[in-house]
């Protein structure tokens, strides 16, 4: 068993609140992806859990027994940082023996470990090299593995594949998803790349200044952002953020009116919707289409031909460009002027402070739960 448990903890230097307030269980064996942008508190975060870091307040458990003043080797954690931080005269397999060397175990052991990391990590022909004879993923292969040897109850991963071209960090997405699925354990990884939270992730925890804005499934978040932030941060190509105009609420929804005076119906509850209050819709580039008809209308700015699907970006007023997931054949040209229909099931509509309204169906399972209890 492996948990790991928040409660209340904050960060301070000084008068400077970086993390705060932060509240959250990790289950045993899964996998959770800290996400945001730069100067967000992740990887502070990341590194209290480790030991790195004092806790300014809070509790911080690990199964159960609060480790606050408990130093780092005592925790039972390993971490995997940005930078490889091996020893470059050291081989492959001394640099993945070295901390069970300090913690004085058996040589025989202490070899049984790293071969069996080794064939986990398919290091086993690079045992003898030193790292400057390794590429750049074979090193982070080594770095995972000084990880895996020592048996940790919770992996910490800060960033480690920031350093990665574009085809290996690919590459060591796969890698790490198998290796969790191997190990079965518990791990905790920081990144502000949301791809790979969006494809690593059990739960993903965003964070923005210091404070978790939503925590979640991959699917849930992109599909039901708690707040315009969420919605713009998570999904490649992002949500399609669009100023919009309360027109009228009624009992199926909200009635909105889109730049260039197009109306849209969009099935939430209407919360704070009162005629005439500012809104934004949110749109993926896949619920929107190029048609004939439609509320949106402008005018192609850009083409992106990606073969199986083209990206188009089009300018519905003022600068403002919205995405559009074409397929890869599609005519859309430059200069072009078109009319765009929206799937407003999968829209999504946020009040004036940015927070998300219900959506109708949401309301509906949630009331069919409440009624099966």
């Amino acid at each position: 068993m492996a948990t790991v448990t928040l409660k209340d903890v904050r960060k301070s230097y000084g008068a400077v609140n970086i993390i705060q307030g932060v509240d959250l269980a990790i289950q045993d064996r899964e996998f959770v992806v800290f996400v945001g942008p730069s100067g967000c508190g992740k990887s502070t975060l990341l590194r209290m859990i480790a030991g790195l870091e004092e806790i300014t307040s809070g509790d911080l458990m690990i199964d159960g027994a609060v480790v606050n003043d408990v130093p780092p080797d005592a925790r039972g954690l390993a971490m995997v940082f940005q930078s490889y931080a091996l020893y470059p005269h050291m081989t492959v397999a001394d640099n993945m023996a070295f901390a069970l060397r300090l913690a004085n175990v058996p040589k025989a052991e202490r070899d049984a470990k790293v071969m069996g990391a080794a064939k986990i990590l398919q290091l086993e022909k690079l045992l003898d090299r030193r790292p400057g004879q390794l590429s750049g993923g074979q090193r982070q292969r080594v770095a995972i593995g000084r990880a895996i040897v020592r048996q940790p109850k919770v992996f910490l991963f800060d960033e480690p594949l920031s350093n990665l071209d574009a085809s290996l960090r690919v590459q060591m997405r796969i890698e790490i998803a198998r290796l969790h699925a191997e190990l079965n354990a518990t791990m905790i990884y920081v990144t502000h790349d949301q791809i790979e939270a969006m494809t690593m992730a059990d739960r993903i925890v965003v964070l923005r200044a210091g404070r978790i804005e939503q925590v979640g499934s991959p699917l849930e978040l992109y599909h039901y952002p708690a707040n315009t932030f969420v919605a713009g941060f998570i999904g490649s190509p992002k949500m399609n953020l669009t100023p919009a105009t309360v027109k009228a609420s009624h009992a199926n929804g909200v009635d909105v009116v889109l730049p260039g005076g197009g109306v849209a119906s969009i099935p939430v509850e209407p919360r704070n919707a009162t005629p005439g209050a500012a809104c934004t819709v949110g749109f993926r580039p896949e619920s929107l289409s190029i048609g004939a008809e439609g509320p949106l209308g402008g005018k192609v700015a850009v083409v992106e031909h990606l073969g199986g699907e083209t990206l188009v970006y089009v300018d519905v007023g003022d600068g403002h460009l919205v995405t559009v997931k074409a397929a890869g054949s599609t005519s859309a040209r430059i200069g072009d002027v078109v009319r765009l229909a929206v799937n407003t099931e999968e829209a999504r509509l946020f009040d004036k402070d940015g927070m998300a309204m219900t959506p109708m169906h949401r309301r509906a399972i949630a009331g069919m739960s409440v009624a099966a209890q």
